[in-house]
């Protein structure tokens, strides 16, 4: 097993299952991830007979930087993987810090018609480790610390639940990457029993929703999982969700022109989360050359923005980032593939 795949609690279990203290799991993930060593045998305070048992049930994982895109406040970055596949990452700079948008599966099955990653098909779940890597290797790339993480990149999250649970824990652990819990977000395309599920995850994780319609005809057209779970089912899981935790949840809308954003969806998104504990983010398409969709006008964005703000529902506009770059999320990796 990939050793950054092992949360601090199961390599606790796993020591003590040897005999030994579990304080060994603080060791093991110091070195890891405070000292980011790259080999057991650097971990010169574990005794020898621990380290050859630890290689025999553990490797490193490596993942690795095979192109990188720069634009103004963006780093693209296209991984490949042990086995050959290619997953990528997106670099952010806010005016408050480093954020990173990281991929949780290779491919993805969710098929919304707006978005490259899906345009080629999953071909499987990545490990809690290949996730982490994505994180450790950004951060020795540009040597600093990464601020904030949002599990947003190529796949559905909660379509790989367990590893991208395990993901943050790691990331969140205090010996590991140690990132605030307050500081990660996971977005889901609206899996309604994985989104109650969440309700109960001990960490407070921001939880954004993916719904981009505000109905179930203009949804089920551009988003199949409307199919499987329609908007009063999303709704009701969100209401769930921010009953049992008392949190509030995003809810992302992204723009496409003639599509979704006109004065008439914006007033049934108003109507639809009335009253909810949600807060809603516009988000700018980035285009691309296999997709006909095109980003809204700025004139067409700010009408939506005021209708839904003044109704009283907090609004945001996320920033554009990844100008002059191939920023759609799976574009890169689909360049690739496809070469």
């Amino acid at each position: 097993m990939d050793i950054y795949s092992v949360t601090k609690e199961n390599l606790s279990k796993y020591f003590i299952d040897m005999g030994l203290k579990s304080y060994k799991a603080t060791q093991v993930f110091e070195w890891l991830y405070s000292k980011r060593v790259k080999s057991f045998d650097e971990m010169t305070n574990i005794k020898k007979e621990v380290i050859e048992k630890l290689k025999e049930d553990y490797y490193f994982g490596k993942i690795e930087i095979k192109e990188k895109q720069t634009g103004k406040d963006t780093s693209k970055y296209l991984f490949k993987l042990e086995d050959g596949n290619f997953i990528e990452a997106v670099l952010m700079m806010h005016d408050y810090g480093v954020s990173v948008c990281v991929s949780s599966q290779i491919g993805c099955n969710m098929g919304c018609s707006f978005c490259e990653s899906g345009r080629l098909k999953k071909v499987r779940n990545l490990t809690a480790g290949e996730i982490v890597e994505q994180i450790l290797a950004i951060e020795e790339d540009i040597k600093r610390r990464i601020d904030s993480i949002v599990i947003m990149g190529i796949g559905e999250p909660f379509d790989n639940y367990e590893n991208v649970t395990d993901f943050m824990r790691i990331i969140n652990d205090p010996k590991g990457v140690a990132i605030g819990a307050r500081h990660i977000t996971v977005s889901t395309s609206g899996i309604v029993p994985k989104i109650k599920e969440f309700a109960a995850f001990p960490l407070q994780i921001n939880l954004a929703v993916s719904l981009h319609a505000p109905n179930d005809e203009l949804r089920s057209k551009i988003m199949k999982i409307n199919k499987a779970y329609n908007i009063k089912e999303v709704m009701d899981a969100i209401d769930y969700y921010s009953k049992k935790t008392n949190r509030r949840v995003t809810i992302e809308y992204l723009l496409l022109k003639g599509v979704n954003d006109t004065k008439e969806c914006a007033n049934e998104l108003v109507n639809l989360l009335k009253g909810k504990n949600v807060y809603v983010n516009l988000i700018p398409y980035n285009e691309t050359s296999h997709i006909e969709y095109k980003r809204s006008d700025d004139k067409t964005k700010m009408e939506f923005y005021d209708i839904v703000r003044k109704s009283g529902i907090t609004i945001t506009i996320r920033k554009k980032f990844g100008g002059g770059i191939d920023a759609a999320c799976g574009q890169l990796r689909a360049k690739e593939v496809e070469k």
